[in-house]
């Protein structure tokens, strides 16, 4: 009797052993099978002219009677906005800032014996959509020189030249499919090399399109870029 209960727990642990390692098997099986995916990145980039441009023509006056600084103001902003009439600029491209004028004497405090007590900015701010009608005027600013007119840079603030491209809704849903071609190609390369084919998208995920300078020296040209990230099941 004790042998035959012997046999029988050792049927049933012989039994359960079977089926545990079927069960781990077929685990491993599908792991392995679950685990079957490559994930590239597909990317698409173009360079693009900047359809938009904002230049600020900036100038300095000093002086001792502000009244009379607010004359000489009017009358260099006529001459400014008269040069960029002449070469084709609009009103609504053209827009006339009040100035900022500085008390120096206010803000001295040291015991500096200054000429002028009063320090006026001026800008008069060009934005237009002629991007080469622009930057052909900034070619000719000497001309201003010869009107009394010395503009001047501002290498921090507001006051800096900005290039923009606009038109990125145009060109997004072809960047996007570009990417996308390009990321399949990697996967295809991929699957070829491991002697292994593409079984479909499992996930892709859309990157932030980046709009950025060619280069310091070429501004008004614009760089885009977007890359995709795709997940291919593979078999």
């Amino acid at each position: 009797m004790k042998e035959q209960k012997h046999l029988f727990a050792a049927l049933v642990l012989a039994l359960g052993m079977v089926a545990m390692g079927w069960i781990v098997g077929n685990s491993i099986e599908r792991f392995k099978t679950l685990d079957r995916h490559i994930t590239v990145k597909g990317l698409s980039e173009r360079e693009v002219p900047a359809n938009k441009v904002t230049w600020p023509l900036l100038y300095k006056e000093l002086g001792n009677d502000p009244s009379e600084m607010y004359e000489l103001i009017e009358k260099k902003n006529e001459k400014l906005v008269s040069f960029l009439k002449a070469a084709g600029l609009t009103d609504n491209e053209i827009s006339v800032n009040p100035p900022t004028i500085r008390d120096r004497q206010a803000d001295n405090y040291g015991n500096e014996i200054m000429t002028y007590r009063y320090k006026a900015s001026c800008v008069i701010t060009v934005t237009s959509t002629d991007v080469d009608k622009v930057r052909q005027l900034m070619r000719r600013q000497s001309e201003l020189m010869k009107q009394g007119i010395a503009l001047v840079s501002e290498e921090y603030g507001d006051q800096t030249i900005r290039y923009e491209y606009t038109g990125l809704t145009d060109i997004k849903s072809e960047m996007v499919q570009e990417a996308m071609t390009n990321a399949k190609a990697t996967a295809e390369q991929f699957a070829k090399d491991a002697n292994a084919k593409l079984n479909g998208v499992i996930s892709a995920q859309q990157g932030q399109f980046s709009i950025e300078d060619r280069d310091q020296n070429t501004p008004y040209i614009k760089r885009i870029r977007v890359v995709n990230t795709v997940e291919y099941a593979i078999k």
